[in-house]
């Protein structure tokens, strides 16, 4: 049965507005190329959307052609101000945006864990309010919150869980409070770090895969055809329960020490750099682990063995990058080459292998201090892949992204071993690849949900 002339327009509409948020400002022309559409169609459209508000002249083309420029049209990008909120244990990081997806304004709050509960949830609050101010925005449309912990599908309301600070499960209704006319949802970290890695970052080209978060917690992410999957109860993904041959106990119900989190959680990662000898002092609020791995990187000199270092010298983005690069749509990041404390490329100083030695044979010729790095990351290889072969042996994603604190800094060097582990312990062929969206893929991911939200609500046809 053919679209009714109401649900065709609707239908034409949609793919007009789709078109312009992902491809910016466009002339009628190019409106008709791209979705197939007549030129009287477009051009009703175009008066249509206009007319409604969620278009506007944008320009004017700058090709070269006979008489006038033509028009560009673009999103009435101040329709609506979106913001996004990281809350962490230890405070909250949030930028607040346009209807496209500019960022307009960010800002972040530490919160010490001897805050009480309502001072805390009044900080982040304040904290939103100011950055809405600085972004010039009268009201917030839609706020997207990331936070660690357990969504429950019926509420979409965090779950109770030890281990969490009160004042995320109250900061929710406290921005509905301060916002009434706010749409305010929140959504599990990892899920909206795999939302962003599946739009912007390293998953672009995989329809299925698994991103798992290693930083003070561990978690992971299943992204199957297409379509994130939260699990019948909400807790998809909660690899941290895992049992795991290696630890010295099984988890329980109420507590995950004796699964996956004590081999790969963040205590359990600096327990294993001391055994190696290996110091390092965190940056800023980074946890310790991920400064241990980055340390163990340098010293490798950023190459897996068996290559030499400028083959592999990126190894993903320093955490303190991430932020707003990232959550605007910088998915290239930072990949210089620096020193001191971050990557560095290899210097040719005696830190590689001769060309064509391979493995952990490799270490053998390698000095002390290269050579505790290389056994300490091969520990922790072998560790990750024991999980990530678990969920491969179920899922078969094909692609495992490795995010958070730990997975970012151990970049390109660290996946490349867990892919080479999971390749000894699994039939199924599964690229491993770090985050490509630094620190930022949770604001990105929450970014990326309250506009799709808002658009979703703004570009719907009027109801008759």
């Amino acid at each position: 049965m053919p679209a009714s002339p109401s649900t065709a327009r609707a239908i034409n509409d949609r793919l007009a507005l789709r078109l312009l948020q992902q491809e910016g400002p466009l002339t009628a022309g190019q409106l008709k190329q791209l979705t197939g559409l007549s030129r009287p169609t477009v051009a009703d459209l175009v008066e249509r959307l206009i007319a409604a508000g969620l278009i506007e002249p944008a320009g004017e083309s700058g090709e070269q052609r006979r008489g006038p420029n033509a028009k560009l049209y673009g999103i009435v990008a101040d329709r609506a101000h979106l913001a996004a909120l990281d809350v962490r244990t230890e405070g909250v990081s949030m930028l607040v945006s346009d209807l496209v997806g500019r960022v307009l304004a960010e800002a972040s709050v530490p919160i010490g864990g001897d805050t009480g509960t309502g001072p805390a949830v009044e900080q982040a609050v304040t904290l939103v309010e100011r950055a809405a101010k600085e972004a010039g925005a009268d009201r917030l449309h839609t706020v997207g919150i990331g936070a660690p912990g357990l969504i429950d599908p019926a509420s979409g309301e965090l779950r109770d869980s030890t281990g969490l600070p009160a004042w995320h499960r109250r900061l929710v209704a406290a921005l509905q409070e301060r916002f009434p006319e706010a749409r305010v949802s929140v959504e599990n970290e990892t899920n909206l770090a795999a939302l962003a890695e599946q739009r912007d970052g390293a998953a672009r080209d995989r329809d299925t895969f698994v991103l798992l978060w290693l930083g003070l917690g561990v978690g992971a992410a299943v992204v199957l055809d297409g379509r994130l999957r939260r699990g019948a109860s909400g807790g998809a993904g909660e690899i941290g329960f895992l049992p795991v041959p290696g630890t010295t106990g099984l988890p329980s119900a109420t507590d995950c020490d004796g699964g996956f989190h004590s081999l790969t959680g963040a205590a359990a990662v600096v327990d294993l750099a001391t055994e190696h000898g290996l110091t390092a002092a965190a940056a800023g609020r980074e946890p310790r682990a991920a400064a241990l791995v980055r340390e163990a990187v340098r010293r490798v000199g950023g190459a897996r063995p068996g290559t030499t270092g400028r083959e592999e010298a990126r190894t993903g983005e320093d955490a303190a990058h991430g932020g707003r690069a990232a959550a605007a749509g910088d998915v290239t990041g930072d990949r210089r080459a620096v020193t001191g404390e971050g990557q560095s490329m290899a210097t040719g100083e005696g830190n590689h292998p001769p060309a064509g030695e391979s493995g952990r044979a490799a270490m053998s010729w390698a000095g002390p201090e290269t050579a505790a790095a290389e056994r300490f990351l091969d520990a922790l290889a072998d560790r990750i892949a024991l999980g990530a072969a678990a969920v491969v042996s179920v899922l078969d994603p094909g692609c495992v992204v490795l995010a958070g604190e730990v997975g970012r800094a151990g970049g390109d060097v660290l996946a490349a071993r867990v892919r080479d582990g999971l390749a000894r312990m699994s039939p199924l062929a599964t690229d491993v690849r770090p985050s490509a969206l630094g620190g930022g893929a949770v604001l990105r991911g929450a970014l990326l949900t309250a506009r799709d939200r808002a658009q979703d609500e703004l570009f719907a046809p009027p109801e008759r």
